[in-house]
């Protein structure tokens, strides 16, 4: 290798390991309860995924069905809702926090889930490694951290690289479905998702959707509307 070539790869190597030291939350670990904490010692084992795991859905729930993933899912009750409320569908939620992990777990025993599954750990490692191609019907991205200054902007989630590995994801016709209550950051994720050709709006002429049946309402958003707060949802269809 050519010293020119030898210096290029290296600053390759070294852009490339920036790119994965800029992520889009930061680890807190808050405070967990007595009741998370042992759900998280007796629950896991059985609908936890570890980060080495592929996502394998006939293998986890004995079945074809359609697909949904979620990002960041809190402390998993709006997750839990959706599939109490749809047991054809199949989900998968993925959050880095234990407390909301713990949560979740509780909440699928007490609700006797069979078709809910949690990865705790970043999710764009997971979306890359352990999550086939055009495998999901539909990507949730619930009310993710908008990171309002503007130094912490490239933590955005939502960026054309996101954007693209979503593409691959989402089956051909499969839905990406985003929702905020920062006004700022739906017109910033409204500006990327009309740069991405393969992603069109199931509203013509808007970027934003009226809030689908499926997704709850939660106790955060009903106050915030109580007050006048707006909440933007953007559905977008892979072409």
């Amino acid at each position: 290798m050519n010293p020119k070539q030898e210096a290029n790869d290296t600053a390759d190597l070294a852009n490339n390991d920036q790119v994965r030291r800029i992520r889009s939350f930061i680890r807190r670990q808050g405070r967990i309860t007595v009741a998370q904490t042992r759900a998280l010692e007796e629950l896991w084992p059985h609908y936890g995924l570890e980060p080495s795991q592929p996502l394998e859905p006939a293998t986890l729930f004995g079945r074809i069905a359609p697909l949904v993933l979620e990002i960041g899912f809190g402390n998993g009750e709006s997750l839990a809702a959706m599939a109490a409320a749809h047991p054809e569908a199949d989900f998968v939620g993925i959050e880095v926090h234990r407390p909301g992990v713990g949560h979740l777990l509780w909440r699928i025993q007490e609700k006797g889930l069979r078709n809910l599954r949690i990865y705790c750990a970043d999710a764009i490692e997971i979306l890359g490694d352990n999550v086939a191609d055009a495998s999901l019907d539909r990507l949730q991205l619930f009310f993710p951290d908008p990171w309002p200054k503007l130094r912490h902007r490239k933590r955005r989630i939502v960026n054309p690289e996101f954007l693209q590995l979503v593409c691959r994801k989402l089956k051909t016709g499969g839905i990406f479905h985003a929702a905020t209550d920062w006004e700022p950051y739906a017109e910033h994720m409204a500006e990327a998702l009309s740069a991405c050709t393969d992603l069109v709006s199931l509203t013509p002429d808007s970027p934003f959707s009226p809030r689908p049946d499926y997704r709850p309402l939660t106790k955060f958003e009903t106050r915030g509307q109580r007050l006048g707060h707006g909440v933007w949802d953007l559905l977008y269809r892979r072409v």
